[in-house]
């Protein structure tokens, strides 16, 4: 296909050349033919032998000259579409090893012509393939752990009991509750996962007061943040504490991000829910302290079950959906969401549109 489309593109030049060699061709037998026939009639000379000679010569060369130009305008065509059409090529198996499930595949055209836009976003799109595939491995795994570690106590204590080799002992089912639990919540954050997704379609929106459903979230946390001993301030400026919005849906979301910030302050540390707002929109900061999260850990806190191991371990974090679920439903308002993590204070935001 690559061949032919090249061929035709070579042959588009041949009809234009044609059509420049017959004109010039009749251009010669009108006008140079009459005009070499005045000359005979002004010098007196018998125009007939001569006219035929000087018309034959004119057509030898044109034929000749004519023959040189296909020649060369064919090569020149030839090369430079092929030059053309090599990156479109790259492209084009680049495409088809992408399609096969070779994610890591980029065209490495680097030209600054329209062709080199399109490879670029493409290499852009292999991109987020990649990473998106890499994220659902990832999930995958993570999803195997959390499942595999709680049905297996589940599993060798149920045998144990089964086999009478462990006594059933009010510890025992103590324990086995609350495997059997930590799986019930695990189901229960998928669900609410699947729900935040599809949250766009089920908008009941209305106008939400944001320092009423903050406040209403810190009450439900209070218990726990007054054992820690952890300060809590808020700030909501006039005219930056309503939006419109779904309010249970919103309540979701700024109950995962209170009970994200509050998870990973230390003992004695402190938390700012901080609002602003203008004519766009609002925005809902929740700020702790504690330990950073890595750089290269940010932008990927919001996906699916994804932790960075340092500061959000498996024993200290939850299944990794939380964050996730926040990103759902403010996307599902028309919102952003983002992080930023210096300075011992990791801050977590959400931004809502006007309308």
């Amino acid at each position: 296909m690559k061949n032919s489309l090249l061929w035709r593109l070579v042959a588009i030049n041949i009809p234009v050349i044609g059509v420049v060699i017959l004109v010039v061709w009749l251009a010669i037998d009108i006008l140079a033919a009459d005009y070499f026939s005045v000359l005979m009639d002004k010098y007196h000379v018998s125009p007939t032998e001569s006219h035929q000679m000087f018309i034959g010569a004119i057509r030898r060369y044109l034929i000749q000259a004519s023959l040189v130009a296909i020649a060369l305008a064919v090569a020149l065509s030839f090369f430079l579409t092929r030059a053309v059409l090599r990156p479109l090529q790259r492209i084009g198996e680049v495409t088809r090893r992408v399609a096969e499930g070779d994610y890591s595949a980029r065209t490495g055209v680097n030209t600054k012509d329209q062709i080199g836009q399109l490879a670029r976003s493409f290499d852009q799109m292999a991109d987020s393939l990649e990473q998106i595939e890499q994220l659902r491995k990832t999930m995958i795994v993570d999803m195997a752990h959390e499942l595999r570690t709680p049905l297996t106590n589940v599993r060798g204590y149920l045998e144990g009991l089964a086999d009478g080799v462990i006594p059933p002992s009010k510890p025992t089912l103590d324990m086995l509750q609350k495997e059997i639990l930590r799986l019930v919540r695990l189901v229960n954050d998928l669900q609410r996962l699947t729900k935040a997704e599809a949250a766009g379609a089920y908008l009941h929106r209305e106008e939400v007061d944001l320092a009423g459903l903050v406040n209403q979230v810190l009450e439900i946390y209070r218990h726990d943040i007054e054992r820690r001993k952890i300060i809590v301030e808020t700030d909501f400026p006039d005219g930056a504490g309503r939006a419109v919005a779904d309010r249970d849906k919103l309540l979701q979301a700024v109950s995962n991000l209170v009970q994200n910030a509050c998870q990973y302050t230390p003992e004695g540390g402190r938390v700012r829910i901080v609002a602003a707002g203008d004519a766009r929109g609002c925005t809902l900061t929740f700020a702790n302290t504690g330990d950073p999260i890595d750089k290269k850990d940010l932008p990927l806190i919001f996906e699916r079950f994804y932790r960075a191991e340092k500061s959000r371990s498996r024993d200290s974090g939850g299944a990794g959906i939380g964050l996730a679920i926040v990103k759902s439903l403010i996307e599902a308002h028309g919102g952003r969401v983002g992080a930023a993590s210096a300075g011992g204070e990791t801050r977590i935001w959400f931004t809502l549109p006007a309308t």
